[in-house]
């Protein structure tokens, strides 16, 4: 069974398979043309760079298409453009509907991926090891 057969609708509905199969589509598309900001964070945290921790990209959680996730701590990391200044209200929305799935979420804006990667690293490094002994497995 693949694990896309299992995710449902934020009302709890199962989704359709041609929801299912547009979102495996664009996934796939999105890895295959990142943005340089989600290029660049990707290259230090791809096969276990980031002490040793997991990580996905462009990853189908229920109906959503995230940047980064970290199955071993439920780890959600979001890299913003400039479009999202203006879907601030859907990303609050579609973060708060992941931390009831008990997922954690961080954002960081493609100039804090250019300018300050150490301090973006670290706090992934740190969020993630935390999640991982809370059990948010």
């Amino acid at each position: 069974m693949l694990l896309f057969d299992k995710i449902v609708s934020m009302t709890g509905a199962e989704i359709s398979r041609e929801l299912k199969d547009q979102l495996i589509t664009v996934a796939r598309q999105m890895r295959a043309e990142p943005t340089l900001a989600e290029r660049k964070l990707w290259k230090h945290i791809r096969g276990l760079k980031l002490n040793g921790i997991k990580f996905r990209r462009q990853h189908i959680i229920n109906r959503f298409i995230v940047d980064f996730y970290c199955p071993d701590a439920k780890l959600v990391v979001e890299v913003d453009g400039e479009i999202h200044k203006k879907q601030k209200s859907s990303d609050r929305e579609r973060d708060a509907f992941l931390q009831e799935l008990g997922y954690r979420v961080l954002r960081f804006t493609n100039q804090e991926v250019f300018m300050q990667l150490p301090e973006v690293l670290d706090r992934i490094q740190t969020t993630s090891l935390e999640s991982s002994k809370k059990g948010h497995k």
